[in-house]
This record gives structure tokens, C-alpha cells and sequence, in this order.
């Protein structure tokens, strides 16, 4: 699923693109686009309106439509917001499509139908279903002292916590195995025996990496994963442990080892990021 670099360059596009233009018309195109949006009045209530700011929190996306709502979007696993010429053909997945007074359209393309957009209320300044969760390490107002601390006080492993969108939001699989080993700390490392010099190592490590990837349009692996304009981001060359099993450590050559992890796959070096003495080994 995307992660904060890749929800920031969409951001960044729907910015550039789409504000500032009262919506002519809204077209739902399929009902699982709108499930989430739970009183059945997704399109009557967006026509006529404009869309005022382009927000994110960790991997959550936004549009400001006025009168303290938002449009939340759910870019699941292949969720696509894109801008396109009205005479342009419909995509194959085309799940909503925006119209505007003047200029291109806005399209949400969800080959998966996993994901979708609703409307909600805003609390001081974000959606209320993710009100709750933690700032990311972009965000002007996150606290990287506060950041460490609550992962500290965790009783979970390490990689566990920065997963946590309640503690740091945006921090997903690739960018957090990314940390780990820049940080030369296992996953598996418990929370309450890290030290607060590792915590700020860790959490440095994954604004740097994110920063890094944001720089080069995200990490693509497929063509779902692509900016307003459809292009691909190209920061899965410069990943230097995630994907990578079985090939060398960029580092000190050791071979990178992949392991099970949440229905998912983690990737650590076993020299760079020793596993702490009390986890058991993985199995062969």
C-alpha cells in the first residue's frame, strides 16, 4: 500500500491541479467507491462547491470542500487520483469522476475496489476518522522527543511500534525496514529496552528515507502506484534492504535475509541489524 512519500506527491499534484475550482459535477461510477460514505449523498453534496486545500496526515489524503468537511480518500492498494483532459477516454477502472467550471477533470481509478472516497467533518483541521492518529515526521508540529517517548512506552518489538499510526503516522513496511537498517536495529528489538539515543536514530532514519524517496516520486513496484499526472516513482532503486532477499548488504555484503511478518515479508541484515538475543532465530 502507499506510504507517506507516495500520498505526498499526490498531494502535491491535487494542489497544483485542482484548487480553487467549484465542482460542476461528480460521477459515481461504482458503489464500492463510496461505501465508506455512509449517508448516500456523496455527489448531491460536493456539486457546487470548492475544493479550498489539499491536506495529508501520515498516509491519510484530503480535500477541503468548505463548511469544516473534507473528502477523504482511501487509496487502498491501487487507488489512483488523476487529473485528466475532459476528451481524454475513460480509464478502465474508472471509479469517480469530478467535472469542474473550467480545466481538466479529477478521476479516482481503483482497479482493486479496495479503496474510495467519503465525506466527514473536520477536527481542527483533519477528517474525524483519523483525527486520532499521531504526526507524521514531516509535519511542522511533530515532536520527535514526544515520538520516542511513546514509543518507549510500548511493550511490543520495535518495528511493531513504528507501524503504530498512533504513535508516528506515515511510517509504513518499506520506509520502516528502510530505518531499521540505516539505524543498524532489528525489528524485533524490544520498545522498553530501547534507549532514547536509538528511538531519535530510528525515527531520524525514517524522515530521512522518506525525505529522500518524496525526492524521487515515491516507491513504485507496478504501474498503480503514480502521481496526478500517471507517472511512477522510481525510489525502489535506491532501496537498500526492502525487496532485496538473499542479494548483498549494501553495506558489508552480507546476504539480506527476508523474513514473515504480519502476513507480510520484513528484510533485515543479520550482521548490520543483529536479532536481540531473546527472539529466536527464524525459522529455514
Amino acid at each position: 500500500m502507499p506510504e507517506l512519500p507516495e500520498v505526498e506527491v499526490v498531494r502535491r499534484g491535487l494542489a497544483d491541479h485542482v484548487l480553487h475550482r467549484p465542482i460542476r459535477s461528480v460521477e459515481v461510477l461504482h458503489p464500492r467507491a463510496v461505501r465508506r460514505h455512509l449517508t448516500g449523498d456523496f455527489a448531491e453534496r460536493l456539486v457546487g462547491r470548492t475544493i479550498t486545500a489539499a491536506g495529508r496526515r501520515g498516509k491519510y489524503l484530503w480535500l477541503d470542500v468548505g463548511h469544516d468537511e473534507a473528502i477523504m480518500a482511501h487509496l487502498g492498494m491501487s487507488g489512483q487520483m488523476l487529473v485528466a483532459a475532459a476528451d481524454r477516454p475513460a480509464e478502465k477502472h474508472l471509479r469517480i469522476r469530478f467535472t469542474f467550471e473550467t480545466g481538466p477533470e479529477l478521476r479516482f481509478v481503483d482497479q482493486r475496489t479496495f479503496g474510495g472516497l467519503s465525506i466527514h467533518p473536520l477536527v481542527d483541521g483533519v477528517p474525524e476518522p483519523v483525527a486520532h492518529i499521531g504526526r507524521d515526521p514531516m509535519d511542522p508540529e511533530f515532536s520527535l522527543d514526544a515520538a520516542v517517548a511513546g514509543i518507549r512506552r510500548r511493550r511490543t518489538e520495535l518495528k511493531r511500534a513504528l507501524l503504530d499510526q498512533t504513535i508516528v503516522s506515515g511510517i509504513g513496511n518499506i520506509y520502516a525496514d528502510e530505518a531499521l537498517w540505516r539505524a543498524r536495529l532489528h525489528g524485533l528489538r524490544p520498545t522498553e529496552k530501547l534507549t532514547r539515543a536509538q528511538g531519535v536514530t530510528v525515527l531520524q532514519a525514517a524522515s530521512e528515507v522518506m525525505h529522500e524517496a518524496l525526492d524521487q516520486g515515491g516507491t513504485s513496484f507496478d504501474a498503480l502506484y503514480v502521481n496526478v499526472n500517471g507517472a511512477s516513482g522510481y525510489f525502489d532503486r535506491s532501496l537498500n534492504v526492502y525487496g532485496r532477499g538473499d542479494r548483498a548488504c549494501r553495506r558489508c555484503g552480507t546476504p539480506i535475509v527476508r523474513e514473515p511478518f504480519m502476513n507480510r515479508s520484513s528484510y533485515s541484515c543479520p550482521r548490520c541489524q543483529p536479532r536481540p538475543r531473546a527472539a529466536a532465530a527464524p525459522r529455514r
